[in-house]
């Protein structure tokens, strides 16, 4: 009971962890990667599609991204939703495919990211906790119906803190390299 108990918070604060490492990608710094692109959505025949099932992506320079979609009659949609996006890219085409060209990170621009890394990496930490709060209440409930006894509960609840801690310190290493990634000039 307990250990099925824990060995489900623990997947979950693993998948809090992975989530968080998801959404750092996203930011960039140096290089620009397709994944800046992972969290687009665009209106393909009226669902929302990810955009990276309806293009493929190269990058030919550091800041420049080529974006060839498999279907061109979504390329307007492509191009609108990563003009709305909060990339900070005007997409130009050339009939086959878009070119977004990203511009140089200014120190200003670099502070937001290192903002924005911040705040996803509460969110994860945020999560985490969550499904700690989750776990403990489960095991207390154990402990009232009677399926486990008070010591039990007690030495759960420092293994559940100490996963906690554990998965917190992993997210923030994560944020402590991203900040670094992002200073890096």
């Amino acid at each position: 009971m307990i250990n099925d108990t824990l060995n489900e918070a623990d997947d979950k604060m693993n998948k809090s962890v992975d989530a968080t490492r998801e959404d750092f990608a996203t930011l960039r710094a140096g290089r620009v990667t397709p994944t800046v692109f992972s969290k687009l959505t665009v209106e393909y025949y009226g669902t929302p599609t990810p955009i990276q099932q309806l293009a493929t992506f190269t990058s030919p320079e550091p800041r420049v991204i080529v974006i060839a979609p498999f279907d061109i009659s979504a390329m307007p949609n492509i191009e609108k939703a990563i003009r709305d996006s909060d990339l900070g890219v005007n997409p130009s085409s050339d009939g086959r495919v878009l070119r977004a060209v990203f511009p140089e990170l200014t120190e200003e621009r670099r502070k937001d990211y290192i903002k924005q890394a911040r705040e996803k990496a509460e969110g994860g930490r945020v999560a985490v906790r969550q499904v700690r709060q989750k776990a403990k209440q489960n095991l207390e409930k154990l402990e009232k119906d009677g399926e486990i006894g008070k010591d039990d509960l007690t030495g759960a609840e420092k293994r559940l803190d100490a996963m906690t801690k554990k998965h917190t310190d992993a997210i923030d290493d994560l944020l402590k390299h991203k900040e670094a990634e992002l200073l890096e000039v």
